[in-house]
C-alpha cells in the first residue's frame, strides 16, 4: 500500500464515484464490520499497492475506533510508520492510546518514553493520561497530571474530565467540585463533559439542588451549548433520586434539544420513560424513531424490548421481537436473549428452549448470556446437574470480547454446597474441571468445600494435599483435621 501524505483536506463525498466505492473504509468494511473481517480486508489492503492519503488513513483510524476495532486500528497506525507517513503529534496520541487498548499500559509508557522530546506535547501527556484513568490507576494519573502542570503545557477541559471521571468511577465524587474550581482558577473552560461529571458527583452525594445549580451556571455561561446529553444525564439524575414529574419534564427538553434526531437521544427517550414507568411515553418516542430511522437497528429493537419486559408488557415485547425477525438482516442472538430471559422469569421454559433453538436456526448460535440465562433458571428450580451443563457450555464459547467467562462467586458457592450436600464427590471434581478452563485458580473456599465432600462422602484421595501445594493455598483449622480422614495413602 502507497501511503501517501496528501496536503489538502479533502472530503471522500467530493470525490468521484469509482473513488468512494474504492476508499479504504469502504473497503475495509465491505463484508461487515466483524473484527475478523475487517481485519481480514485490512490484510488485502496491506498486501496491494493502491494509493491511499494520509487524510483517509486519518478518517479510517477514527472509524475503526467509534467501532472499537482498535487492533486493526493499531495494525493500520502501525503502517503509517513502516511506509514512511509523517505523523502528528495528534497521530502520536492516537497511537498511544491504541497501545494501551490492545496491549498494555506497560507498552503504551514505553511508546510514550521512545518519542521525541517535541512530540511530548499535551496531546500525548493528555492520552497517557486517559489510559491511567481508564485502568483506574489513581497514582499514575495523579502525578502525571502534576507534572503537566509543572511543564506549563497548555491544559484543555479534556485532561481535567479524564481525572474526574476517574474520581467519579473509584468512588471518590467529593474530589471533584474541587477539581471544577481549580479550572475556573486557571481560566480553564468548562465544556458539556465537565458540567456533566460535575452534576453526576453532586447526584452521588445527594445534592439535588446543587445540581440544579449546575445547570443554571451552565446556562448563563452560554459558551457551552447545552444538548441532548446534558438534558439526558439530568434527567436520569432525577430518575434516580425517584422524582420522577420533574424528569418527564427534563425529558421533554432532551427531545426538543434532538432537532438532529440522533439515535442514542432516541434510546435514552426510550429506556428513560421506561424507568418513570411511562408505557404511552415509551411507545410515542419508538414510533418516533421507527419514523427517523426506518431501517431500524438491532440496537434499537434490543433496546425497546429490555424496556417493555422491563415494564411487564410480555406482549408488547413479544410484538416487537416479532417485528424486529421478520425485518433483520443479521439474526442478533442479544435480540433474543432478553425475551428468552423474560420467558425463564416468567417460569416459562418451554418458551425460552423453543426461542433458543429458533435463533439457532437463524444462524445465532446461544453465546454466554444464553446460557447464563438457563443456568440461572435451574438454580432456582434446584435442577443442579443441568445448571453444571450450563457453566460448561458458557465456559466453551467465552465472552463476546474473546476473554474467559467464568460464574460468580456465588454460584460457584452455591453449586459446591449441593455437591456437599449429597455427598457427591464425583460430580464435585467434575464440575472442578470445568472451572479450571476459566480461572487461574480455584480459591481455598473451593477446596475446603470439596475436602468436606470427600470426608461426608467416606472417600478418601491421597493426593488432596498434593493439589492444595500446586495451589499454593493453605486451607482452616477445620479442613486441616478432615485431611487426615481424607489425604490416606
Amino acid at each position: 500500500m502507497a501511503l501517501q501524505q496528501f496536503g489538502r483536506t479533502k472530503s471522500v463525498t467530493k470525490r468521484s464515484t469509482k473513488y468512494v466505492e474504492q476508499a479504504l473504509y469502504l473497503r475495509l468494511f465491505k463484508d461487515g464490520g466483524s473484527e475478523v473481517s475487517v481485519r481480514q480486508q485490512l490484510n488485502e489492503v496491506l498486501k496491494s499497492r493502491k494509493r491511499v492519503y494520509k487524510w483517509e488513513v486519518g478518517d479510517t483510524l477514527k472509524k475503526l475506533r467509534e467501532r472499537k476495532l482498535y487492533y486493526p486500528a493499531l495494525k493500520l497506525s502501525e503502517a503509517m510508520d513502516r511506509r514512511g507517513m509523517n505523523k502528528t503529534v495528534s497521530d502520536q496520541a492516537i497511537h498511544l492510546d491504541l497501545i494501551a487498548k490492545t496491549r498494555d499500559i506497560p507498552a503504551a509508557e514505553n511508546y510514550f518514553i521512545d518519542l521525541p522530546e517535541t512530540a511530548k506535547t499535551h496531546h500525548s501527556y493528555g492520552a497517557l493520561l486517559n489510559c491511567y484513568c481508564k485502568e483506574l490507576m489513581t497514582e499514575k494519573a495523579e502525578a502525571l497530571m502534576e507534572k503537566m502542570k509543572a511543564l506549563n503545557l497548555s491544559l484543555t477541559s479534556m485532561p481535567y474530565n479524564s481525572l474526574m471521571t476517574l474520581y467519579s468511577k473509584t468512588g471518590h465524587p467529593e474530589k471533584i467540585p474541587a477539581i471544577i474550581q481549580e479550572m475556573k482558577a486557571g481560566s480553564v473552560m468548562l465544556d458539556s463533559c465537565s458540567y456533566n461529571v460535575w452534576m453526576r458527583a453532586l447526584a452521588a452525594v445527594n445534592d439535588i439542588s446543587g445540581v440544579e445549580r449546575v445547570i443554571d451556571e451552565m446556562k448563563r455561561d452560554g459558551r457551552v451549548s447545552s444538548d441532548w446529553t446534558t438534558y439526558s444525564n439530568l434527567a436520569s439524575i432525577y430518575v434516580e433520586a425517584g422524582m420522577f414529574e420533574k424528569a418527564e419534564k427534563t425529558l421533554n427538553e432532551l427531545e426538543k434539544k434532538n432537532a438532529r434526531q440522533d439515535l442514542l437521544a432516541y434510546q435514552f427517550l426510550i429506556t428513560l420513560y421506561g424507568k418513570t414507568g411511562n408505557l404511552r411515553e415509551v411507545y410515542r418516542v419508538w414510533r418516533s424513531l421507527r419514523l427517523a430511522f426506518p431501517k431500524t437497528a438491532n440496537i434499537s429493537y434490543l433496546n425497546m424490548i429490555q424496556v417493555l419486559v422491563n415494564l411487564n408488557d410480555l406482549p408488547g415485547a413479544e410484538k416487537c421481537f416479532r417485528e424486529w425477525e421478520s425485518r433483520c438482516s443479521t439474526y442478533d442472538i442479544r435480540v433474543a436473549n432478553v425475551l428468552i430471559g423474560a420467558y425463564a422469569k416468567e417460569g416459562m421454559l418451554e418458551k425460552a428452549k423453543e426461542l433458543k433453538e429458533q435463533a439457532r436456526r437463524r444462524g445465532a448460535k446461544p453465546n454466554a448470556k444464553t446460557w447464563e440465562i438457563f443456568l440461572d433458571y435451574y438454580l432456582e428450580t434446584g435442577e443442579y446437574q443441568l445448571a453444571v451443563d450450563c457453566v460448561a457450555n458458557a465456559t466453551s464459547i467465552g465472552r463476546g470480547d474473546g476473554g474467559k467467562w467464568s460464574p460468580s462467586r456465588k454460584i460457584v458457592k452455591t453449586l459446591m454446597e449441593h455437591f456437599e450436600q449429597e455427598k457427591d464427590v464425583d460430580g464435585a471434581e467434575g464440575f472442578l474441571e470445568i472451572l479450571k478452563k476459566s480461572v487461574d485458580s480455584l480459591g481455598v473456599e473451593v477446596f475446603e468445600s470439596l475436602i468436606r465432600t470427600y470426608a461426608a462422602a467416606g472417600r478418601t484421595t491421597p493426593s488432596m494435599r498434593a493439589r492444595l501445594k500446586m495451589e499454593k493455598l493453605e486451607v482452616g483449622e477445620a479442613s486441616k483435621k478432615l485431611l487426615e480422614a481424607v489425604c490416606v495413602e
